[in-house]
């Protein structure tokens, strides 16, 4: 129970909507068909997922270490 709401109460849940919509308005940007608009934002969310998860990681060491 306790694990339940660690993970629903977390606010890290919001990323998901907010990477998908900015690689959506990215990719329209981009281009008009909607198939190079869904490709190109796939791209950018597995960049964007990517460059978050490198940010925590030196972060989180940051942190780790400095405390």
């Amino acid at each position: 129970m306790l694990l339940a709401a660690g993970i629903w109460g977390n606010h890290l849940w919001h990323i998901v909507p907010l990477v998908a919509s900015i690689s959506l308005v990215y990719g329209a940007t981009r281009h008009e068909l909607m198939g190079p608009i869904l490709i190109n934002a796939g791209r950018m969310a597995k960049w964007l997922l990517s460059f978050m998860v490198v940010v925590f990681v030196i972060l989180a060491t940051f942190s780790w270490f400095v405390i």
